[in-house]
């Protein structure tokens, strides 16, 4: 089952490993971004025309996609279960709620000094925790991005988890706001008026060197799936929108604040985009997927059809055959006992015995006949699976198969109780012990022990008894169809009885084995699932 759960995570940007053409196309991204920003650097400064509208339509569209992709994540960890997927959803979530905040307390946007009781310094500051906070919860994503710790979170405590992970975005971010307002005042200034003062540099300086840390760890948390190649670039276009509106400008409304505020969203959109990428993809599977069981079962459907048409042409060739096989036999048989009888006293010795070896084989492929047709109608017989008292059933096969074995001492054990086919399994047992009695028939004091117990994997079954045995060597040759290992004329039979057996035993999703010594006995197992196990 983990194997199998590993394959199927493999269709997700977190656990697909990046291939060529993804890191390609990453760092064609990225270079792109370098480009324009070593452009855009020398001019960071140059005073631009103040355009409050900028703020509330980046910031919504900011909101927007960082809303999708933290819902996204989250639908991801629900499946995967994996402790990084959490805090990178949480991280989007919190990048949301401080744009939410920044844009309203931004100064001149919704009120001259910004709603939230906002102050000068609140909403420097709010970017400021923004900036910092995203960039940590990445760190906490990469060092818990490792196989050992993928699949963390109990499945039925998946919900729980989200539901934690959502509220602690909002309680941390709602601490934040409440400094960055309330508590305003009791912050070192970082801006003057719209010009970043002197303290602000180095603070907002360590907020850039806080990102371009993040993207070294996760470079460094080794190896990297499309999500961890796709937000490495986010990050790269984040380290530029510090460094354009933080670092290298002066202040508002300049040609960096503007440039950055680009960057922020482009960072805010390229893992969305990769993951609605995966979504189509994943709903092209499901499509196809559902195309493919739509087709799957439109062919059962029909193959149900022709089965039950061949499995109608089968009984009555069944019917015919056993009737046209049947009739020539009862003739030959017929015909020997008129001479047995009627002429017995004219035949000599030689012919008298001639005449029991007639009837003898005659008799003996009347049960081939038989054990053949049982056979073949097996495969098409339908499994009516109901709960059988095995030990009731044992019983009932031993008293119907000792009687032509009176000196045989029959023990048998207490039987869990199966779930299949009550009919099909009394050819099973039909079949063990009454092989079990003839071949210990010769013993000087014949026994057959039955038995059963509980395993790991359902119920298992046995016959054993203390007669002739087997060649280990020759055991796969068992369940053959016509494969003997004793002569006719010694134990007569048909050698089709264990074949009915597997047959049987494998319709119920079990198995069948057998063990056993020259002279030394044999024991006979079959296993069947437990009751309520898929067979």
């Amino acid at each position: 089952m983990v194997h199998e759960s590993a394959d199927e995570d493999r269709i997700f940007l977190s656990t697909v490993p990046a291939g060529p053409r993804q890191r390609r196309l990453a760092l064609a991204v990225v270079l792109i971004s370098v480009v324009i920003f070593l452009a855009a650097a020398p001019f960071a400064r140059l005073q631009l025309a103040a355009v409050p509208a900028f703020i509330p339509i980046i910031a919504s569209t900011l909101v927007i996609n960082d809303l999708i992709t933290a819902a996204l994540l989250f639908g991801q960890f629900s499946l995967l279960r994996s402790r990084a997927l959490l805090a990178l959803a949480s991280a989007y979530l919190f990048s949301a709620c401080m744009t939410v905040a920044h844009a309203l307390t931004f100064p001149g946007v919704f009120s001259p000094t910004g709603l939230l009781g906002a102050g000068p310094q609140s909403t420097a500051w709010l970017y400021i925790f923004w900036h910092s906070g995203f960039p940590l919860l990445v760190v906490a994503y990469a060092l818990l991005k490792d196989e050992g710790r993928a699949m963390s979170v109990p499945r039925g405590r998946a919900g729980i988890a989200v539901l934690a992970g959502i509220a602690a975005a909002l309680v941390v971010a709602f601490g934040l706001v409440l400094s960055a307002t309330a508590w305003q005042s009791a912050l070192p200034a970082v801006m003057q008026g719209n010009r970043i003062a002197a303290l602000g540099q180095p603070v907002l300086t360590s907020v850039w060197a806080l990102s371009l840390v993040a993207l070294g760890v996760l470079w460094w948390r080794r190896p990297h799936s499309v999500l961890d190649v796709w937000l490495m670039v986010a990050l790269c276009a984040w380290v530029f929108d510090i460094a354009l509106s933080a670092v290298l400008n002066a202040g508002r409304y300049d040609l960096g604040f503007y440039a950055g505020r680009i960057y922020g969203l482009l960072a805010a959109s390229f893992v969305l985009i990769a993951l609605l990428l995966e979504s189509g993809k994943l709903y092209a599977r499901l499509s196809d997927a559902f195309a493919g069981e739509r087709r799957q079962r439109q062919l059962v459907e029909r193959t149900g059809t022709e089965l039950m048409a061949v499995n109608k042409a089968l009984e009555a060739f069944s019917y015919t055959v056993s009737h046209d096989l049947h009739a020539p036999l009862r003739a030959v048989d017929g015909y020997a006992s008129i001479l047995e009888q009627d002429y017995a006293a004219v035949l000599d010795e030689e012919g008298r015995r001639l005449l029991g070896v007639v009837r003898g084989e005659a008799a003996r492929m009347g049960r081939l006949i038989d054990d053949l047709l049982a056979f073949s109608r097996i495969g098409g017989q339908p499994v009516q699976a109901v709960a059988v008292d095995m030990e009731a059933l044992v019983r009932e096969t031993v008293e119907e198969c000792a009687g032509d074995y009176p000196s045989a001492k029959v023990e048998i054990a207490a039987l869990p109780r199966a779930a299949g086919d009550r009919a099909l399994l009394k050819q099973v047992w039909v079949n063990l012990v009454g092989n079990a009695l003839k071949y210990s028939s010769k013993h000087p004091a014949p026994r057959v022990e039955i038995g059963g117990r509980a395993i790991g994997e359902g119920f298992e079954y046995w016959v054993k008894d203390n007669g002739a045995g087997f060649d280990p060597r020759h055991a796969d040759k068992l369940f053959g169809v016509f494969q003997r290992l004793h002569r006719a004329a010694e134990f007569p039979g048909t050698g089709v009885g264990l074949a009915i057996v597997q047959q049987v035993v494998t319709r119920h999703g079990g198995r069948v084995g057998g063990e056993g010594a020259v002279d030394q006995g044999a024991r006979f197992f079959f296993v069947l699932p437990a009751m309520g196990a898929k067979s």
